[in-house]
């Protein structure tokens, strides 16, 4: 179960955030909002969750097949607008692909856990100690 410990001190708006294996982010809030901007903004770090997600798996289905590629990107952008947030993804492949392929990458990369949660209603808990 991913677990992660996050903490804000006197400097405005940056956060440290360590995970139980001991790796560090920063996140932090842009200068028009008050933070230096020496991190990720924690909506960035959700659309970056969903890209890293989505490149490991696809990484991991297409070593699986036998397939060769070079490099894979995605592009991931979050956007808000009448109540709706859109996360909208350009997957890049460095080999060219046929139509087939684009089908059964497209499935795969819906199908990472990142992807599943936020497709399916969440629930979020909060408790004040």
């Amino acid at each position: 179960m991913p677990k992660v410990f996050a903490s804000i001190q006197k400097i405005p708006y940056r956060i440290e955030i360590l995970s139980v294996t001991k790796n560090v982010i920063i996140a932090d809030e842009p200068p028009d909002k008050g933070g230096k901007d020496t991190g990720f903004s924690p909506k960035e770090l959700l659309a970056a969750a969903l890209s890293a997600c989505t490149l490991a798996t696809l990484r991991m289905y297409v070593e699986r097949k036998g397939w060769e590629f070079a490099e894979i990107k995605v592009e991931t952008e979050l956007t808000e607008a009448d109540n709706k947030t859109t996360f909208s993804r350009r997957i890049e492949f460095s080999e060219k692909i046929d139509e087939e392929k684009k089908r059964h990458l497209l499935h795969v990369a819906n199908a990472c856990p990142v992807h599943k949660i936020l497709s399916n209603p969440i629930e979020i808990k909060t408790e004040i100690l």
